[in-house]
């Protein structure tokens, strides 16, 4: 499918950011997936080429380049690769984690926080999911409560990317205990803070170069001054960031589509069954025609709701449909192509095998199937 989303800057990035890729990613893949976790010198080198946190303003060590579609970039550039966590490990810091700051953050703290994310020397994380809560975000447990010019900050939290590797991590909590949405605040958790220990780093299906760990506070006393937002607004902060994380997501989902569709038919057509061809039975065909179909339906949306994002006009329904069904569609498309491998399909040292098992968590993290269902059904009326 022709695309005119991109300009000719958009494919120069792209050049450079799959050149870097190539060179100082994929050989190291095997190596990342073993330790269960990607070196930080990743995320350094990253940052020297530009490729860190592109929107911050140049008096941050940003290029002031508000632009979705170079997020998009990488996310596709990842995706070819197979890189599963690796490359989540970045869009999680550049996607995810960055708006909140660019959005909330005082002036200091932009001085303290956003140079580092921009060079590679802060990584950045997001902690919101708890042990016994997970969609239902105003449920969650873990508390701060004011005294004097600190916070004391008590409670856990699980499945937190880039758990392990984090400086810097964003911390969804009840400063008011006894409100639910209106007691919620976020504080920014720093590397050293005493009290605040990291647990095992999770042993996952996929995505096992991605650390994911549990994160533990223990009456961590975390400075007034590290409050990001306003006091008992975190729950609308966190909504105000939630489309873009779900289209972050949706992009890898089509993209990784795209990449297992284009190994699949590489295969089909040089592999042999009853002396032909196996894409040139018809059921292989009908497969491909079918994943090749979908995936345009899909990067037609992204492509739209990126542009959306960009002026400003993307809204939580159209975030949750592209999140919900280009991740299912994602799922439907691995399942097929990894069948058309038959026994290859199921062995790791072919691409598909681990797309297959990266692609799993997609329909759950960041709001799950169900719940972007959920919110559809709402702006619906219902």
């Amino acid at each position: 499918m022709e695309r005119t989303i991109f300009e000719a800057e958009h494919d120069m990035f792209r050049d450079s950011f799959r050149a870097f890729v190539e060179r100082e990613m994929v050989p190291r893949q095997e190596e990342f997936e073993k330790a269960g976790v990607v070196d930080r010198d990743i995320f350094v080198q990253a940052g020297s080429h530009g490729f860190l946190c592109p929107e911050v303003e140049t008096q941050y060590g940003g290029v002031g380049v508000d632009d979705f579609r170079y997020n998009q970039v990488i996310a596709e550039e990842v995706s070819r690769a197979n890189l599963g966590g690796a490359g989540l490990a970045m869009t999680l810091h550049n996607d995810i984690n960055l708006p909140y700051l660019t959005r909330l953050a005082t002036d200091d703290q932009k001085a303290r926080w956003l140079p580092g994310m921009v060079s590679g020397e802060i990584i950045s994380a997001i902690a919101m999911t708890e042990p016994s809560v997970g969609s239902d975000l105003a449920g969650m447990r873990s508390t701060a409560i004011r005294d004097g010019d600190h916070y004391v900050l008590n409670g856990s939290k699980t499945f937190i990317t880039n758990g392990i590797n984090s400086d810097l991590v964003i911390v969804a909590c009840k400063t008011n205990p006894e409100e639910t949405h209106k007691g919620m605040s976020l504080l920014m958790v720093e590397r050293g803070m005493d009290g605040f220990e990291r647990g095992r780093n999770l042993d996952k299906l996929g995505q096992k170069s991605q650390d994911t760990a549990e994160l533990f506070f223990n009456d961590v006393h975390v400075p007034v001054e590290n409050l990001l937002g306003d006091e008992g607004m975190g729950f609308n902060h966190l909504v105000t960031g939630l489309p873009r994380e779900r289209l972050s997501i949706a992009m890898v989902g089509v993209a990784s589509a795209q990449a297992a569709l284009d190994w699949t038919v590489d295969y089909a057509k040089e592999r042999h069954a009853f002396g032909q061809p196996i894409g040139s039975f018809q059921n292989s065909k009908f497969k491909l025609a079918e994943a090749k179909t979908e995936i345009d339906i899909g990067q037609a949306y992204i492509d739209k709701c990126v542009l959306g994002l960009n002026d400003g006009t993307l809204n939580a329904d159209e975030a949750a449909e592209a999140k919900w069904w280009c991740t299912e569609m994602q799922k439907r498309v691995v399942d097929s192509c990894l069948q058309l491998f038959g026994g290859y399909g199921y062995m790791m040292e072919y691409p598909i095998a681990r797309a297959y098992a990266d692609a799993r968590i997609q329909t759950i993290y960041g709001g799950t199937t169900e719940i972007m269902k959920e919110i559809i059904g709402r702006g619906m009326g219902f």
